[in-house]
């Protein structure tokens, strides 16, 4: 318990009940959360209700001072806590104790396909959370990859519904068991950053039910989420942050949400809509949510003073307000007023540990081959191979947590790749820059000169030329237009000139990997002539250390893709049906690839990806054996399990994501050709064989049927599929449900 926490505790019992009156029911932890909670309302006015509504502070919101009631702190995140800005406005406090740990980012977190570094991941950024005194965390992300342009990619967790679901939920737990509340975002289709603010997204209920919410479900219904943000986009022509549908029928009606909801910043813009439609608290009005300010003062917020004129009127009815209240102090006594909750800690070796098992697990090698056809493949480097190691690229040594808008972190270290490469390779690393970024900026981008890029190619390909070795660290960066909140991506092309660096280098230096550090995926018209290539994300504080684990085979990499490479921007769903399915007219946008989002639509349109979605090379070899059914029918109340042998028959020690996908093979809706319904992340020696099991239930075959706007299952034959990737299938089974 902070000690602001433990002064408004006291200012309650040693103010008003000082007279020696009994301990109001509130402030006693061990009677039951709701007979706390309506004891607290009973004992509130009209305006301390209000006044818990909405902001009182860039990041703030009221708590009740006369009850001893604390405010709720909040912090930017998900992939570390924000450094401190000044109370009502966007500029740095400039505090010094306010550097922190910056985890890996989420696409690379769920790249790991492993649910217990997701519990760990939280629980370290809860116990950060603690230590700078903050209640409540803005994260984790869980809007579904759509489109390789959507400039926040980077903040969420891949294409696939089932893969966002499994790992969101001991995420939120992990950081929920330290008394700090997790804030599931963007609920929901905030799927693209261009218009954020008001495009209209229209889509099927299928789309709605079978892609775009299931994770934001299993945050709610597994992982128990105290809080959830809303998006700035509007859904069926309603505002997300005040949506009848979204917040009323389907967030607290149908999946019995009991927690808080609030506002993007700057997300409400109407008080009678934010009073109906299932907003609790509002945060940000009048900014644009990132750096610009205005006149109003938090009493002009629509759930302030104009939400009170219209209770006072009778226009909107007082429970609205009850309900908004009890859920705010619902949130207040799992948080502020725990008064269990340890101090936490920052930057500790604990926490640069998880980074970095986070890291060593994400990093995908997407390619390894030989250069000659008699040699061995680049990775892992042996320095007995190779003299001399050219380090090329910005990425190299550039601050990735810096800019992105606001997941950007102020860290206490930061090992670049450059670092890491010399601390296990010495005096044999060379570096040169290859190519200039400019500064990172939300709203703006740094020309650099064309002399400047020319100059910069002509030294590394140079230097290439006298290497053993090149190792290129490209990819995007945190600047506006890139992976950066608030704008997407113009290209899916390498900016800087970085496609024609690759290939002046491949030409005087065949010995060439190329290390991509972006939440997304790019175009690679270089891909065929570069013999290594790895995805190795934003990966934060011991990032360079986790690659330099993975390039040297110190770690065996085991990441697997969260989402598909297409091999050109058009091959994509979103980008089939021309401007109006992405990125809309500026007013309205329909997703007109409805359910085919990433894999399923490369695999049901047979459009071949770059790289597909589940896949990742491993330095050494898994040999998969027959699918097994422990019986070929399903019933209804009934399920039945697919077992499969897994074999490492190369030399050194791994781990391998065994993946299962199930297909209808005739339905009397349109289907993808396969979906993700399970994977198992097992660590294999060499020669060991692991027995992989699945259970399949009746859910795992349904689909959201529109007519009786619910999930069925239709009875008929199936197929299981297990690969290694959603297009490296290596065993089937069928089967049938009755």
């Amino acid at each position: 318990m902070t000690l602001r926490h433990l002064a408004a505790a006291t200012a309650a019992v040693c103010g008003l009940y000082a007279a020696g009156a009994d301990k109001p029911a509130y402030l006693d932890e061990s009677l039951p959360l709701e007979q706390r909670v309506e004891d607290a309302l009973s004992r509130m006015t009209l305006d301390e209700k209000i006044a818990m509504c909405h902001a009182e502070g860039k990041f703030a919101s009221a708590g009740v001072p006369r009850l001893g009631i604390p405010d709720l702190w909040m912090s930017d995140g998900p992939h570390g806590v924000r450094a401190e800005i000044n109370w009502n406005d966007w500029g740095s406090a400039g505090h010094t104790n306010d550097s922190i740990t910056a985890f890996p980012a989420l696409t690379a977190l769920a790249a790991t396909w492993n649910p217990e570094l997701s519990m760990a991941y939280g629980n370290a950024i809860g116990e950060e959370a603690l230590y700078r005194e903050k209640d409540m965390m803005l994260g984790p992300g869980v809007n579904i990859y759509r489109t390789p342009l959507n400039g926040r990619n980077f903040e969420y967790m891949g294409e696939d519904p089932y893969l966002a679901s499994v790992l969101v939920v001991p995420y939120i737990k992990g950081m929920q068991q330290n008394g700090v509340s997790a804030c599931v975002k963007h609920y929901a289709l905030n799927n693209q950053e261009r218009w954020r603010g008001h495009i209209n997204v229209e889509l099927s209920d299928r789309a709605l039910n079978e892609i775009y919410l299931p994770a934001f479900k299993a945050a709610v219904e597994d992982g128990e989420v105290w809080s959830i943000m809303g998006s700035y986009n509007k859904i069926r022509g309603q505002h997300a942050c005040h949506n009848d549908l979204m917040l009323n029928k389907i967030l607290k009606d149908d999946w019995k949400f009991d927690g808080v909801v609030v506002t993007d910043w700057g997300g409400c813009h109407d008080t009678r809509e934010a009073a109906l439609y299932g907003l609790d608290l509002e945060m940000g009005s009048y900014t644009n949510g990132l750096t610009s300010e205005s006149a109003f003062t938090y009493d002009d917020y629509y759930l302030a003073n104009p939400y009170k004129e219209m209770l006072q009127k009778g226009e909107v009815p007082m429970s609205t307000l009850d309900d908004k209240v009890r859920r705010l102090l619902r949130l207040n006594f799992r948080t502020a007023m725990n008064r269990n909750k340890p101090f936490g800690s920052i930057h500790s070796p604990e926490h640069y540990a998880v980074a970095e098992a986070i890291g060593d697990e994400a990093i995908v090698l997407l390619k390894n081959a030989p250069v000659t056809k008699k040699g061995a493949p680049l990775l892992p480097i042996d320095p007995s191979r190779f003299g001399s190691i050219l380090v090329v690229g910005d990425n190299a040594v550039r601050m990735l947590n810096e800019g992105g808008g606001s997941s950007e972190l102020k860290v206490k270290d930061m090992v670049s790749p450059l670092d890491g490469m010399k601390s296990l390779y010495g005096d044999k690393v060379k570096f040169a820059q290859g190519y200039k970024a400019g500064r990172p900026m939300y709203d703006a981008v740094e020309e650099i000169p064309q002399s400047v890029t020319d100059s910069l190619r002509a030294e590394a390909v140079e230097m290439a030329r006298n290497a053993d070795l090149v190792v290129i660290f490209g990819g995007l960066n945190k600047n506006t237009r890139q992976d950066c909140e608030a704008a997407d991506r113009i290209e899916y092309g390498l900016p800087f000139g970085q496609p024609e660096l690759i290939a002046a280098i491949e030409a005087v230096n065949p010995n060439t990997v190329v290390v991509l550090l972006s939440g997304n995926a790019v175009e690679m018209p270089w891909e065929a002539k570069i013999p290594a290539i790895v995805q190795g994300w934003y990966l934060g504080t011991m990032g360079g250390q986790s690659l330099a684990n993975v390039l040297s085979g110190k770690v065996n990499p085991s990441g697997k893709l969260p989402f598909s490479f297409p091999v050109k921007l058009e091959d994509c769903g979103a980008h089939s049906f021309g401007d109006i399915c992405y990125p809309g007219d500026s007013i309205n946008e329909k997703y007109l690839e409805d359910i085919l989002v990433g894999y399923r639509w490369h695999d049901t349109k047979k459009i071949a990806p770059k790289y597909s979605f589940g896949h990742g090379l491993s330095y050494t070899d898994f040999t998969y054996g027959k699918a097994e059914l422990s019986s070929k029918t399903i019933a209804a109340d009934g399920s039945i399990t697919l077992s499969i042998p897994v074999t490492n028959t190369g030399k050194s020690a791994g781990k391998e994501v065994v993946q299962l996908y199930i297909g209808d093979d005739k339905a009397s809706v349109f289907r993808p050709l396969k979906e993700l319904k399970g994977f198992s992340k097992i660590s294999l020696a060499p020669g060991e064989t692991k027995n992989v099991t699945f259970t399949i239930t009746p859910d795992d075959l349904k689909f959201y049927d529109e007519t009786t706007k619910g999930w069925i299952a239709e009875p008929g034959k199936f197929t299981a599929y297990v690969g290694s990737s959603s297009t490296d299938i290596r065993a089937k089974a069928t089967f049938d449900y009755k």
